[in-house]
């Protein structure tokens, strides 16, 4: 039988820089060992009450925040089976928006993509003479693409959306929701998603996903949703403080307790220290090249998440033996994904962690690159 090592037997905390799942502080993964309740009744509901108090300032909405016990795969399933019955137009940077346009596809949907490469934003001047060209159901895009560290315009693409009536925003916020401004309501978001073992730094196993009254109406009408991500039973459920199936209960303890956290923070402050993070991990590369080691973010200035930075090595450099070198020093940080594996590395810096923290790494990474 194959041993799993206990937690914090390999890394010691404060040195898992993956980007997802992310670190979990001890005392949010302590929440899980509470005692189950039923999933019916007054108990829950006072609980999922509590619960979307706090979900709703993460994702600054005054609508219902449905919780899904999934990976945020399953929500990225739910957009576009709710959302959309004809033509689809993915917005392609990285594996994650592809993944999203394939997800539409399997789904039996007809599917355009704009696709531009990977380490590019897309420009909203493109996505408006896509749709003046074509009618559309829904727009899928990925806000922070976690292969390329790539952060695309969410207010000024949905701008030019708004334009077209007919017409929904479906958004992938896995590595954006909680640790890069996020503004539902405000952005206009029809449906907006993200997971919990990313920047809300909470184990996996959960998906939270807010709809807009135009994506709620589309659900009404959707023929062939299935009934698992019918969003119509989430509407009905989250009215009455419950889900529409059975819950994955010790996961929501863990989400009370880090709610609460998040909420002493303020969400502001969390995306300052995000942000702060990711600029110094942009310094770090830029002085790493004074040095003669030629290091170069994959993201664009201006579209940089703050949550993920992908690095592309220089000619002698090899993603996996930088990662296997910091491994073998106690810290783990992400190799390039798919394409970019030999040739990138990936530090997620987002969640929990801290500038402190970071700057451990960092000297570290130096060793190892240098």
């Amino acid at each position: 039988m194959t041993q799993v090592p206990a937690a914090g037997a390999e890394t010691p905390f404060g040195r898992f820089f993956l980007p997802g799942p992310t670190e979990v502080r001890p005392e949010v993964l302590e929440a899980q060992t509470r005692a189950m309740i039923g999933h019916r009744g007054a108990g829950i509901q006072e609980f999922v009450g509590e619960l979307q108090e706090g979900l709703k300032k993460v994702f600054f909405t005054d609508r219902p925040v449905f919780i899904s016990t999934s990976s945020a795969t399953g929500l990225m399933e739910a957009a576009v089976r709710n959302g959309a019955s004809g033509k689809v137009l993915s917005l392609v940077n990285g594996a994650f928006s592809q993944r999203f346009a394939d997800i539409a596809r399997a789904c039996d949907l007809d599917v355009d993509e704009v696709v531009v490469p990977w380490g590019e934003a897309h420009d909203p001047a493109v996505v408006a003479s896509a749709l003046d060209d074509c009618a559309y159901d829904a727009v899928t895009v990925v806000h922070s693409e976690t292969s390329t560290g790539v952060l695309n315009d969410l207010p000024a693409i949905s701008s030019v959306i708004a334009e077209h009536a007919d017409t929904l925003l479906l958004v992938d916020s896995v590595t954006g929701c909680g640790g890069a401004e996020l503004r539902t309501d405000e952005w206009a978001l029809d449906f907006v998603l993200t997971g919990s073992q990313k920047a809300l730094a909470l184990p996996p196993g959960l998906s939270f996903g807010v709809a807009s009254e135009a994506m709620m109406e589309r659900s009404a009408s959707a023929t062939g949703k299935g009934q698992y991500f019918d969003l119509v039973a989430f509407a009905k459920n989250i009215d009455k403080l419950q889900t529409p199936t059975t819950p994955a209960l010790s996961t929501m303890y863990a989400l009370q307790v880090q709610l609460g956290r998040m909420a002493d923070e303020t969400m502001e402050g969390r995306w300052a220290r995000h942000a702060a993070m990711a600029t110094r991990t942009h310094a770090w590369v830029d002085d790493m090249r004074n040095d003669g080691v030629q290091l170069q973010v994959m993201a664009p200035e201006g579209h940089r998440s703050p949550t993920v930075t992908s690095v592309v090595l220089p000619e002698g450099l090899c993603g996996p033996t930088v990662v296997s070198g910091m491994k073998d020093r106690g810290w783990v940080i992400g190799g390039g994904y798919g394409k970019l594996k030999e040739t990138g590395i990936r530090i997620g810096h987002m969640g929990d962690h801290t500038l402190d923290e970071l700057n451990e790494l960092l000297t570290v990474l130096t060793e190892v690159v240098g």
